[in-house]
């Protein structure tokens, strides 16, 4: 009763808290738009120059107000439906709130790091360790050991491990893509860097997130009961990330941006994302 009560807290103040965010983010528009900057490699930098993201680079912007969409209508309405359920006692809606919560925990963790410093800054902090902690206090609520008894025999463990599998080494490659080849040439700093001090979404990835996925998959493919606590939630919450990039690759293409063919790729592996989300979610006993 405890845990559910501070983890109904978490979930209520995140849910406050991230709609103060987006909807900041989504409707902000002071300031004199899109400007020019030479950063401090020599490069010139197209700078968005309204609202709460005025000192971002334009197109990362538009990313950015494009997920605080998601999170709005989508994140958001989650979270609760999963919590209601939750409290009721069901199984797949613990595992729904932990994968909802994850995608709020890498969004603020990418905001509080990424985003050009900004009045919401301690939203964006204080967001970051709520979900930390709701997450922690999910995944903790399961017995290791027995998780994989919820399952029935007929789980796509072996379907849903292998793609993320396939999730993290595609992506690995795409970014390492991007990092190496500018390391080999001597030119060191990739055109992806603008006016930001360090790639802070391929370092988390190839650091943090796509080491996970790739674990979460082997164990889920082998059936260890880790894989179900960690794999589960994963691909919950990557269904949300995805839906939010697919998004993202929308709004630049309505600003104009060369989107071909990341438009037909995304939401192709975003409908993968999704599938793997609800079959594992229907197997639940």
């Amino acid at each position: 009763m405890k845990q559910k009560q501070t983890v109904t807290i978490l979930i209520t103040t995140i849910v406050l808290l991230s709609g103060v965010a987006t909807v900041t983010g989504i409707f902000s528009s002071g300031g004199v738009g899109n400007y020019t900057y030479e950063t401090i490699r020599q490069k010139t930098v197209t700078i968005y120059g309204k609202g709460i993201y005025k000192h971002m680079s334009a197109d990362l912007a538009i990313q950015g107000i494009a997920q605080d969409i998601i999170t709005l209508c989508i994140g958001i309405p989650l979270l609760l439906i999963a919590l209601w359920g939750f409290r009721k006692g069901s199984v797949k809606s613990r595992f729904l709130l932990a994968g909802a919560t994850g995608y709020f925990f890498v969004t603020y963790l990418f905001y509080s790091a990424m985003a050009m410093y900004n009045e919401l800054f301690l939203v964006y902090v204080t967001l970051l360790a709520l979900s930390f902690f709701s997450l922690f206090n999910l995944l903790t609520s399961f017995k290791p050991e027995t998780v994989s008894e919820y399952f029935s025999t007929k789980t796509p463990a072996n379907f849903t491990g292998g793609f993320l599998i396939f999730n993290a080494v595609a992506i690995a490659l795409m970014w390492l893509g991007r990092v190496v080849p500018p390391l080999l040439d001597g030119t060191i700093y990739p055109n992806d860097l603008q006016h930001y001090t360090t790639l802070i979404v391929q370092g988390f990835d190839l650091g943090l997130l796509l080491p996970i996925s790739f674990i979460s998959g082997l164990l889920l493919k082998r059936k260890n009961p880790m894989g179900y606590l960690t794999g589960v939630p994963y691909v919950i919450f990557l269904s949300i990330l995805m839906t939010s990039l697919s998004a993202k690759i929308i709004a630049m293409g309505i600003n104009g941006v060369n989107i071909i063919p990341a438009v037909f790729i995304i939401p192709a592996i975003n409908l993968v994302t999704i599938t793997c989300a609800v079959m594992m979610l229907r197997s639940i006993k």
